[in-house]
């Protein structure tokens, strides 16, 4: 029954970011929490909008350190805003970042792990535009989660911002 319930909870195995080393499912969605999504359609443009502020004020925060960047909008297409996400581009890491927004007790998540990484696809080929790893690598190795719950308040970002800058130093704080 422990392995039904790993397999049917996505196989994720206990690390920092999502690893794979078994075929996994996510069959958790009950009638309940259908109902409960069906319900949140109704405020789904609001949940957006709040999602969009979230990203443009951490977008305006950054502006000023060019080691980080957040994840492009596309021209072509309108995003929902899910997750706002920064690459870094210096010595700084990921790592660096989440360890110091945990210190205060502020939960961020390292992009997701390609597929082409994962240890249950190891044997099978990728197609790739680099001569060597992926724009997909490139992503998870440089890349963060911020915080981005529409519950969040201006002081919760403030919060967040400050504790990023003060890794580039006393300049940004």
């Amino acid at each position: 029954i422990a392995r039904a319930k790993f397999w049917a909870t996505q196989a994720r195995e206990p690390e920092r970011h999502y690893e794979h080393k078994e075929l996994g499912y996510n069959y958790r969605l009950s009638n309940v929490l259908a109902g409960i999504g069906r319900g949140q359609l109704k405020v789904l443009e609001k949940r957006v909008q709040k999602k969009k502020y979230i990203y443009e004020y951490y977008k305006e925060a950054f502006k000023d350190i060019k080691d980080i960047e957040m994840m492009p909008i596309q021209e072509y297409d309108e995003p929902n805003y899910w997750l706002s996400c920064i690459r870094l581009t210096n010595n700084i890491k990921p790592l660096d970042v989440l360890l110091a927004l945990e210190e205060e007790n502020i939960e961020a998540r390292p992009i997701w792990k390609p597929m082409h990484l994962q240890p249950y696809y190891k044997n099978y080929d990728f197609i790739t535009t680099k001569q060597e790893g992926s724009i997909a690598e490139d992503i998870f190795t440089n890349g963060v989660c911020l915080p981005s719950d529409t519950k969040m308040t201006d002081s919760d970002l403030k919060r967040v911002v400050r504790v990023i800058k003060k890794l580039w130093g006393e300049g940004f704080v």
